[in-house]
């Protein structure tokens, strides 16, 4: 009876235990998921994070407030640039420069005219100085063509015999007259660079013989 009694206490004292381990368990998982945790968590969220140094830590710059969207700036779209302004056919440059105007804008230089401006009595001889040309393209609103001048004054020298013939303004006259070689002299001395043009002639002995004054409007 006595082993039959020490087995029964053996028991009930097993059991007493495991009922007391599964009481702690109960306890420890109750206080787990008690709602006394929630603000602790809540609290450690709401609270800023704090630095290295102590210190709060500031935002990234590229955070965006909530509820509102970040958008990009709007490209600014460099329009293209405007297209050279064409000319036009029917204007009146593009017309002027079709038109043909009859005049050769590539003339040789007169082999027998030139633009008489003094004459010098130097080295003993009576010498013209003048300048080589051609004539060339005249406008609408001009009298007519003009010589124009090329290269350097050159001279040669003048017969004193020669035969001259002027038109204005030497004399008052369109019509070529016939003036001796002093009277000649006499007017370019008086009007020195005048540039009137003339056709000349050279005699065998390389001095001129003949002027013929060219008129011009």
């Amino acid at each position: 009876m006595k082993v039959t009694h020490r087995r029964r206490q053996i028991a009930l004292r097993t059991l007493a235990l495991s009922a007391c381990a599964a009481g702690v368990l109960a306890l420890t998982a109750c206080s787990s998921n008690s709602p006394q945790g929630a603000p602790a968590a809540t609290a450690a969220a709401a609270s800023p994070a704090k630095a290295g140094n102590g210190t709060e830590a500031t935002a990234p710059a590229t955070a965006v407030p909530a509820g509102k969207v970040s958008t990009p700036p709007a490209s600014k779209a460099t329009p293209p640039p405007a297209s050279p302004t064409s000319s036009i056919a029917g204007s009146p440059s593009a017309a002027a420069s079709a038109e043909d105007d009859g005049c050769d804008h590539k003339m040789p230089i007169s082999p027998d005219e030139i633009a008489v401006y003094r004459y010098t009595p130097e080295g003993g001889s009576l010498s013209l100085i003048f300048r080589h040309g051609n004539w060339g393209c005249g406008t609408p609103d001009s009298d007519g063509a003009p010589f124009e001048t090329v290269g350097k004054e050159t001279y040669l020298p003048l017969d004193q015999a020669a035969y001259i013939t002027v038109t204005n303004p030497i004399v008052t006259s369109t019509e070529n007259q016939h003036i001796g070689v002093q009277e000649f002299l006499d007017w370019l001395e008086a009007h020195p660079d005048s540039g009137l043009v003339f056709q000349y002639h050279v005699g065998a002995d390389g001095a001129i013989d003949s002027l013929e004054q060219i008129f011009t409007p």
